[in-house]
């Protein structure tokens, strides 16, 4: 079973220099039907004009990966921990037992465009930690790259919830097939592009979340290629 979530029925806010899609539940906006999908429970679709950010601000008790789809983010926290996020990087915060963190687009004339996603933890009152590492486009070509995993496999990075992220581009032609384990759920977010999940057509912000399925299998439609990411939750 699949169900789409379109990205024209997202939450919006624009704020002049931070325009935002919520996929689920965020801030002013509150939608019961939509307040997240098994541990993950936040998908923002950011786009910061330059010299625009957010300022210090405090998180607990979550998972949050960053990942940038054009421009550069500037990361600093209480930490001690900056950099600067890119496309093709990913980043990892646990925010365990409260953390600080301020994220500002680097440039001050580009605008930078990034996901901002929150998983729930497997646990309360871990340990703050950071981690980032960085992915190759030639290592998601037609294929479902694993990025977080809860055992960091294949290089990506740690996450503490029961989730796996993948991550893939996509040309008109490219697919893969992810296997689901049974009593594993999907959740599938077409970052840019066009793409065909499970035999339906995703276009750019679009989600959707599967249960009860073998497997989901994304295949590119345009000569362009599609970003898309895919979670496996339990």
């Amino acid at each position: 079973m699949m169900k789409l979530r379109p990205a024209t029925e997202r939450g919006h806010a624009n704020h002049g220099w931070l325009d935002s899609h919520h996929t689920f539940s965020f801030a002013d906006y509150y939608d019961p039907e939509h307040m997240g999908f098994r541990a993950l429970r936040v998908i923002n679709d950011d786009r910061v004009a330059g010299g625009g950010g957010f300022g210090a601000h405090p998180h607990r008790n979550m998972e949050i990966v960053s990942y940038v789809l054009e421009g550069a983010l500037a990361h600093k926290d209480s930490m001690g921990t900056g950099s600067v996020i890119r496309p093709g990087d990913v980043q990892r915060m646990s925010a365990g037992t409260g953390v600080t963190h301020s994220e500002f687009n680097e440039s001050k004339t580009e605008g930078v465009h990034f996901l901002q996603i929150w998983l729930m933890p497997k646990a309360q009152g871990m340990a703050p930690g950071y981690e980032q590492k960085t992915f190759p486009e030639s290592e998601k070509n037609g294929k479902l790259r694993v990025v977080a995993s809860p055992d960091g496999r294949d290089g990506s990075v740690t996450i503490h919830a029961d989730a796996v992220l993948y991550a893939g581009l996509f040309r008109e032609g490219e697919t893969a097939e992810l296997p689901l384990a049974k009593g594993r759920h999907a959740w599938v977010h077409v970052a840019r592009g066009t793409a065909t999940v499970n035999g339906k057509v995703l276009g750019e912000g679009d989600g959707a979340a599967i249960s009860d399925e073998g497997s989901v299998r994304v295949e590119g439609k345009t000569a362009a290629s599609a970003e898309v990411l895919v979670f496996d939750l339990g």
